[in-house]
């Protein structure tokens, strides 16, 4: 949020207390604490009627630096926090002066000038990553809005920021403004699914803020070299984490705040999905198996949607009878052809359901402020929200997913969760605006423990849409619901790439798109780009995503069931390098999809590219976005191949092609 009008003034309503200067900085044990009063004291006087500002300086491990800016302490520390790790055997060096303080961590150092002006320098090595100068850091009220803490970086000429979650707009942050609140708001708004309270920049460094609430950033928006980011309350706490490359602040970050663990190898095949809104039934469901093996399409997973319980009933966690009359044998038929089976399930209770009246009657929902179930028309009639903060709740809830795992359900698509009230009242007694965006953590943590419990580590895998700081942990996400067009099929790319240098190593979407029918030539060109992501799944609204669907089954070498069973097979071929990246991921946090510029950091044309991408360590892709089968796409400098011709690429240099549906730019690195 914006607390001035223009440079010079604050907005109307708005008063603010910035730290002016380092009043007395001491060493408290391995933190360093400065007290900062809101101007120069020049006499006693001056120590009356005005705030001073706590800020503590400490380290978690080697090349992370915390900073904890505090007004009043008195309080209770707020409730959720992230769950964070640490190396407790990690100690950093404090010295302080008579005209500064420093305190070290690693090659990362902040200096503290303790002079009548307020000048705090964070270095990695002997070069100057970022400042907090002059008003950066501050107590600001608004009359309206409360109280905010309020912290300004400050960014060099040329320094690009990068991350904050699933975001699909453009890849480089500069000039916008980001709420990290999560939001069912699809693929084409600034709003999204996967808030995430961490950036990067071209600078080798990243920051993490530490509040899962509702963080507000500017990004070079409010103060054009600056990044601007508060949060409401009396204390705001953030990570200085260094590289000096992408990949080393994703480690380091992926460190504070979890790796995702290996999915199965299974998950990497193709998903097929019933689709949302569609009419079928267990004959649909074994004609689309069925139909994929005669067009000899290797198939992995099929996913049953929302409508394999009845309608005003979700989540009943009971199969219609009107459509699946035996879905144990059902279940078993699909099994013995080697495919794993999905079902979407949300954490919301619907009034019919038959579940309703016992969770209201155990308190395991969202209360309102009057003690009430909290619920809402919105989505499914007179639904409750599960509330995983209850313990008992979570084990209920997974008590009922246990029953279809017994039944022969291999993992589960867990849909939603950002609708979640500000308002509410939580059993562990947590702030409502923190569990806003917690509570998808801990969603996703509940069933994927369950399948971890039931089906043994390394074999769970989610199919997550919502996501905060550490949902990393629980793989894997898709990009949620966009629309059927080639601009989605980009602004699709564009989320995926900002959600890997986010900390998610694992990421899939909507081939062809959600919302709407895709026409041939575009559906033929998302099944490429899906086929080579990390994850791949067939999944639409009201129309069908089987290829035969799309153009009539045309007997040409490019229809689209042809181009599937291409891409299908291709992907196989290249399995091993994708597990490679894989354990890159769960290991270092280094994302399988990855931005051309995590990749070549020193190459300038890489630092805006959002429409081609590295897969795993070795593979450029440049999808087809176009019509008219013409792709631009840049290759950095060094030996390239083309994978399907065997030709030698020069690089260091701009490419436009065209390509059948058969084929599109795919290069092999060295």
């Amino acid at each position: 949020m914006k607390f001035t009008n223009g440079y010079w003034l604050l907005k109307e309503g708005v008063s603010a207390h910035f730290a002016a200067c380092a009043l007395d900085t001491r060493q408290n044990g391995n933190e360093l604490v400065l007290y900062a009063p809101g101007k120069p004291i020049k006499h006693r006087g001056d120590t009356l009627n005005m705030p001073l500002l706590t800020i503590r300086y400490s380290s978690p491990a080697k090349n992370i630096i915390r900073v904890k800016v505090s007004h009043f302490e008195g309080g209770p520390d707020k409730r959720p926090l992230f769950p964070l790790e640490a190396d407790p055997a990690f100690i950093p060096s404090i010295r302080v002066t008579e005209k500064e303080a420093s305190l070290v961590s690693g090659d990362l150092s902040v200096t503290i000038e303790i002079s009548e002006r307020w000048n705090i320098v964070f270095r990695g090595g002997s070069k100057v990553l970022t400042k907090n100068l002059v008003k950066s850091t501050g107590y600001m009220i608004d009359s309206t809005e409360g109280s905010f803490i309020k912290e300004e970086l400050s960014l060099s000429v040329g320094e690009l920021v990068y991350g904050l979650g699933e975001r699909f707009g453009a890849l480089v942050k500069n000039g916008q403004s980001v709420d990290i609140w999560n939001a069912d708001g699809g693929t084409a708004s600034e709003q999204a699914y996967k808030n995430i309270p961490f950036y990067m920049t071209n600078m080798g460094y990243g920051v993490f803020i530490n509040d899962p609430g509702k963080v507000s950033l500017e990004i070079g928006s409010e103060k054009t070299s600056r990044v601007q980011f508060c949060a409401s309350g009396e204390s705001l706490e953030y990570f200085i984490i260094y590289g000096p490359q992408p990949k080393a602040v994703l480690e380091r970050y992926t460190f504070l705040t979890g790796r995702p663990a290996m999915p199965p190898q299974w998950s990497f095949g193709l998903w097929l999905s019933t689709s949302f809104t569609t009419s079928y039934d267990e004959k649909t469901v074994m004609s689309f198996i069925n139909e994929m093996e005669k067009r000899k399409i290797p198939l992995s997973v099929f996913h049953f949607d929302c409508f394999w319980m009845k309608g005003f009933n979700w989540c009943d966690f009971i199969w219609d009878n009107e459509t699946f009359n035996d879905p144990k044998g059902m279940l078993s038929w699909i099994k013995s052809k080697g495919i794993k089976i999905c079902v979407w399930i949300n954490p919301y209770i619907a009034q019919r359901s038959a579940l309703f009246n016992e969770g209201k009657e155990n308190s395991y929902f969202l209360k309102d402020k009057n003690g009430s179930v909290y619920q809402t028309d919105l989505w499914q009639a007179g639904m409750a929200i599960v509330d995983f903060s209850n313990p008992a709740a979570a084990k209920w809830y997974t008590d009922k997913l246990e029953k279809l795992l017994d039944m022969g359900v291999d993992c589960f698509k867990t849909d939603f969760g950002e609708r979640i009230p500000d308002d509410a009242v939580f059993f562990d007694g947590g702030d409502s605006e923190r569990h806003h965006n917690f509570y998808s953590f801990l969603y996703n943590k509940t069933v994927f423990e369950l399948l971890e419990k039931k089906r043994g580590k390394g074999e769970a895998c989610l199919f997550a849409r919502s996501a905060t700081a550490g949902g990393q942990r629980f793989p894997l996400h898709w990009g949620g619901d966009c629309e059927s067009t080639f601009e989605a099929m980009a602004e699709t790319l564009r989320g995926g790439l900002s959600l890997g240098l986010s900390g998610f190593g694992f990421w899939s979407h909507d081939i062809g798109g959600f919302e709407g029918t895709p026409g041939a030539s575009l559906f033929k060109r998302w099944l490429a780009f899906g086929l080579l992501s990390s994850h791949s799944r067939l999944h639409g609204s009201h129309s069908y995503r089987v290829p035969w669907s799309v153009d009539d089954d045309s007997p040409l070498p490019d229809s689209a069931a042809n181009v599937c069973r291409f891409f299908a097979e291709l992907k196989e071929k290249i399995k091993p390098r994708l597990l490679h990246a894989a354990k890159q991921a769960c290991e270092k946090g280094t994302p399988v999809l990855r931005a051309m510029f995590m990749e070549f950091p020193d190459d300038p044309a890489c630092a805006y590219l959002d429409r081609q991408y590295m897969l795993g360590d070795d593979l450029l892709v440049a999808p087809v976005f176009s019509e008219d089968n013409t792709v631009t796409y840049y290759v950095p400098h060094g030996g390239w191949t083309n994978f399907f011709t065997g030709e030698a690429v020069q690089g260091g240099r701009w490419i436009t092609e065209k390509h059948g549906f058969l084929s599109l730019p795919v290069l092999i690195r060295g």
